[in-house]
Order: structure tokens, then C-alpha cells, then sequence
């Protein structure tokens, strides 16, 4: 029983103590505080949503980016094998200039 007295008096002594700083802080206005903290965390979650979109509309612009630079090298190749190849023989070049398509026949 006497630990339940220590307990309550100890919250009570909490209490007394918070309603203390928030008369310090805040005053006679205990309604502004509320709409206070309800407009900085209103904020602090636009910040944070913004944030979160810029990083969405990084990532696209990388993922495009990267995507466009593989289609040019896939065209580039695309490019280089016409040029060893002009008739569309499916054989690889050989240094002599022939592909192997038509030293085979």
C-alpha cells in the first residue's frame, strides 16, 4: 500500500510538473498549442510526401534514362552487325572477310 502512495504521488509530482511548462511555454493560449503542433505535423507530412515524390520521379527519370541508353546500344549493335553483314548471311565474319555461312557451302 505504501508503493501505491509512491507511485501516485510521483505522477502527481509528473503532472504538476508538465502543466508547469506548458503554462511557461504557452501561456493562457492552451487552444493554440493544440492547433500548433496539429499545424507542424501537418507540415512535417507535406515534407515527407514531397519529398517521397521527388524520390518517385528521380527513380522514373533514371529507369528512362537507363532504358533509352539500352535501346541505343542494342541499335548501335544492331548498326555494327549490318555493317559485317550487308547480304543478311547468318554467319559470324571471319578476319578474311567472308563469313563462314559461305566458306561452308
Amino acid at each position: 500500500m505504501a508503493r501505491d502512495y509512491d507511485s501516485q504521488l510521483l505522477e502527481s509530482v509528473a503532472v504538476r510538473r508538465r502543466r508547469m511548462r506548458d503554462a511557461l511555454l504557452f501561456g493562457a493560449q492552451r487552444g493554440r498549442r493544440t492547433v500548433d503542433e496539429r499545424l507542424g505535423k501537418l507540415f512535417a507530412g507535406i515534407a515527407i510526401a514531397a519529398v517521397l515524390c521527388a524520390g518517385c520521379v528521380g527513380w522514373s527519370f533514371l529507369q528512362a534514362t537507363l532504358a533509352k541508353q539500352k535501346a541505343e546500344q542494342k541499335k548501335q549493335e544492331q548498326q555494327q552487325e549490318q555493317m559485317y553483314n550487308p547480304s543478311g548471311a547468318s554467319g559470324s565474319p571471319t578476319p578474311g572477310g567472308t563469313s563462314q555461312a559461305t566458306e561452308n557451302r
